[in-house]
């Protein structure tokens, strides 16, 4: 949709991407325990006919608990907020990078804000949430991944084209961390693509936020609107 040209006819134009907000913050905390414990290095393994058990050493045996972890996000719109809930079980504590974020959420919420260089160097997973624009585009490239430590998890349910591709690749190779990702760039991701074979990393296919539940939930919200619209 030309927003601009919508905005200067007086056109309102609203959106219902928070839909599918519930399932990707379910997917979002599945993908960081998966992460976590290294699982999808396991599953490779035993799909393979390896051998039964830890491979040594196992990232999944010595940081695989969620509980009690410094957790970051990139992005806490719809999809981040309804995850800080699913997280409050596990007592973590949550640092946030999101400069669109109205100044009191991070106290009503529970959660730190801070830098996006702070939130990759000083975390123990990273799930990025944020929307694909244009400042969003590559935000995250071989310098902003080169801040995150080793041994932590960094996962993706937003889009693929927030991250820069090679770079990720690259960062990965070294094996001191894991990574959930379902999204990548470009998608469908090519054959034989290396981010496919590495073994410390999981990939879905961009499942995340569609689910047979969720599609009804689109069109509530759209009739939502609309009488929102109609009332005033």
């Amino acid at each position: 949709i030309d927003l601009e040209a919508a905005w200067t006819r007086g056109i309102r134009v609203v959106d219902t991407t928070n839909g599918s907000s519930y399932p990707t913050a379910e997917w979002a905390l599945a993908l960081l325990m998966i992460s976590l414990r290294n699982a999808g290095e396991h599953f490779r393994r035993i799909a393979a006919g390896g051998p039964w058990g830890r491979p040594h050493p196992d990232p999944g045996y010595d940081r695989g608990e969620l509980a009690g972890k410094r957790i970051g996000l990139i992005g806490c719109g719809h999809a981040g907020r309804r995850l800080l809930r699913l997280l409050r079980p596990f007592e973590v504590e949550v640092w946030v990078y999101d400069p669109y974020l109205p100044g009191e959420l991070p106290e009503a919420l529970g959660f730190v804000r801070t830098s996006l260089d702070r939130v990759l160097a000083g975390t123990e997973a990273v799930v990025c949430l944020a929307p694909l624009t244009p400042s969003t585009r590559r935000l995250i490239g071989a310098r902003e991944l080169d801040l995150i430590p080793s041994g932590s998890v960094f996962v993706n349910v937003s889009r693929g084209a927030i991250v820069d591709p090679d770079a990720l690749v690259a960062r990965l190779r070294r094996g001191d961390i894991v990574a959930g990702l379902d999204v990548f760039d470009p998608e469908p991701i090519p054959a034989g693509h290396p981010i496919t074979t590495l073994p410390n990393v999981f990939v879905t296919p961009h499942i995340a936020g569609v689910t047979a539940a969720s599609r009804p939930r689109f069109f509530a919200l759209m009739v939502d609107e609309l009488t929102r619209f109609f009332a005033g």
